[in-house]
C-alpha cells in the first residue's frame, strides 16, 4: 500500500497533465468558436443559420493563432504566479523556524528521514481545519496549514498530515491539480465573458441587437421577420450550447483526478510516519471542520479534506472521512475512535448544559417519593422535617427512629 515508489501512478500523473493542457487549447477553441457566433449575428441579424456557421468557421480560422497565444500566455502566467494567486484568496503566509519553530522541525524531520527537498511553508490565518500543497516544480513547492489545525492537532497529528501532503508532491498530484485549477480559471473567465456579452443583447421585430446602441426599424414585413430571425434565434441557441458544454468540460476535468490519489497520500504518510492511528485521528478531527470561507472550489480541491459535495457526489474530488478511516484500518492495522469532538467543543457543550445539571439530584422519600403538599397545607415549621405520609406531609419536629408518634 505504499505509496513512494508508485511509478505507474507518477508517471500516469504527467501524462494526464499533458492531456489536460491539450484540453484546455480545446475548450478555448470551442469558446472563440462561440464568441464568433453571436458577433455575426450581431453584425447581421437577417441571414440563415449556415451562413453563421460558415462566417463563424471563417473567424476561428483567423482567430486561431490569438487564441492559441492566449491559452499559452495563461499557462506561463499561472506556471509562474500561480502560488501568489492561491496565496490572494487564501491569505496564505510565509513563515520561517523562528516563527513556527514546532511545525517548521516536523515537516524538516519527514524530508531529512526520506531525502525529500524542504517546501515552503506557508499559514493560513483561519478557525478552519485543513492543508493543502502547491506547486509544479521543486523551488515553487509550498504546504500551506491553516492556524485552527496547529492549535486542535497534538504533534503526531500533525506530522501525519504534512506527510499526507509530501505524498502528494512525490507523487506528482500537486501538478495535476494545479493544472486543473489553471483549466477551470481559463474556461471561467472566457465563459464569464461571453456570458456577460449576451446580457448585452436583446430582441426586437428586427433581430438581435445591443442593448447599448438604438437601430433603425426596418421596413421588412413581419413575415421576413420571422424567418431572417430563425437562424440568428438557433445560431445563438447553438453558442450558449457550446459555452455550456466547455464549462461542463472544464468540471469533468475533475473526474481525471482519480480519488484515490487521497487514499495513497494517506497510506504514504503512514509509511513516512509508522503511525497510522496518528493519521486515523488527524482525519477525525479534521472532519466536517475543513472548510474555507474564502477559497474557491479549485482550492478546497488541493486541501486534505474538501467538505463540498458535487451534484449527486458526482464531481467530489476527495472519497468520505470514513472510506479513507476504513482502509487504514483494514490495511494499515490503524485503530478509529469514531468521530472526535474537539477540546472547544466539549467545553462549549458544558457551558450550554442547563443551570441546575450541577446540582444533586432530590432525595425522594418513601416507596412513591414525594407528593406535593395538599392544598391549604401550612408550610413547614422552623426545625422541622414534612415527611410523606399516607394522607400528606406531615409536620412538627421527628421523634423516633421513623418520625414522629402519631
Amino acid at each position: 500500500m505504499a505509496a513512494y515508489g508508485l511509478y505507474t501512478h507518477i508517471s500516469s500523473n504527467k501524462f494526464r497533465s499533458l492531456l489536460l493542457l491539450a484540453g484546455l487549447f480545446l475548450l478555448i477553441y470551442v469558446l472563440v468558436y462561440a464568441g464568433a457566433l453571436v458577433a455575426e449575428v450581431m453584425i447581421d441579424s437577417s441571414r440563415t443559420a449556415n451562413y453563421y456557421l460558415t462566417r463563424a468557421s471563417r473567424d476561428l480560422v483567423s482567430a486561431f493563432p490569438w487564441a492559441t497565444l492566449a491559452a499559452a500566455a495563461w499557462i506561463v502566467i499561472a506556471y509562474f504566479f500561480h502560488q501568489n494567486m492561491i496565496d490572494a484568496v487564501t491569505g496564505g503566509e510565509s513563515v520561517t523556524r523562528q516563527q513556527e519553530p514546532r511545525l517548521y522541525n516536523l515537516l524538516e524531520n519527514l524530508c531529512i528521514s526520506r531525502g525529500i527537498p524542504m517546501p515552503k511553508l506557508k499559514i493560513m490565518d483561519t478557525p478552519a481545519l485543513n492543508a493543502f500543497a502547491t506547486g509544479l516544480n521543486p523551488r515553487q513547492y509550498s504546504i500551506t496549514v491553516t492556524t485552527g489545525l496547529l492549535n486542535a492537532l497534538n504533534d503526531q497529528e500533525i506530522e501525519a498530515v504534512l506527510g499526507h501532503e509530501l505524498t502528494h508532491i512525490k507523487n506528482g498530484d500537486v501538478q495535476l491539480m494545479v493544472v486543473a485549477v489553471i483549466i477551470a480559471g481559463a474556461v471561467g473567465f472566457f465563459g464569464e465573458l461571453f456570458f456577460r456579452l449576451f446580457t448585452n443583447l436583446s430582441w426586437n421585430s428586427t433581430g438581435w441587437s445591443s442593448s447599448s446602441s438604438s437601430r433603425s426599424s426596418s421596413s421588412s414585413s413581419d413575415r421576413d421577420g420571422k424567418s431572417s430571425g430563425g437562424g440568428a434565434i438557433i445560431v445563438i441557441i447553438i453558442a450558449v450550447v457550446l459555452i455550456m458544454l466547455a464549462w461542463l468540460l472544464s468540471q469533468v476535468v475533475k473526474l481525471a483526478l482519480s480519488r484515490s490519489r487521497e487514499f495513497l497520500a494517506d497510506a504514504g504518510s503512514v509509511e513516512l510516519t509508522k503511525n497510522p492511528d496518528a493519521m486515523i485521528s488527524a482525519l477525525r478531527k479534521i472532519e466536517n471542520r475543513g472548510e474555507l470561507p474564502d477559497a474557491t472550489s479549485a482550492v478546497m480541491e488541493l486541501c486534505v479534506d474538501n467538505p463540498r459535495e458535487g451534484f449527486a457526489d458526482l464531481f467530489a474530488t476527495h472519497p468520505s472521512v470514513q472510506s479513507r478511516v476504513d482502509a487504514l484500518v483494514k490495511y494499515a492495522g490503524g485503530h478509529d475512535p469514531g468521530p472526535l469532538a474537539l477540546p472547544d467543543e466539549t467545553l462549549d457543550a458544558q457551558d450550554e448544559a442547563p443551570a441546575d445539571a450541577d446540582q444533586p439530584p432530590q432525595v425522594r422519600h418513601g416507596p412513591w417519593g414525594d407528593a406535593p403538599p395538599a392544598p391549604g397545607t401550612p408550610p413547614a415549621l422552623p426545625g422541622t422535617n414534612p415527611q410523606q405520609g399516607p394522607l400528606g406531609p406531615l409536620q412538627g419536629p421527628l421523634q423516633g427512629p421513623w418520625g414522629r408518634h402519631l
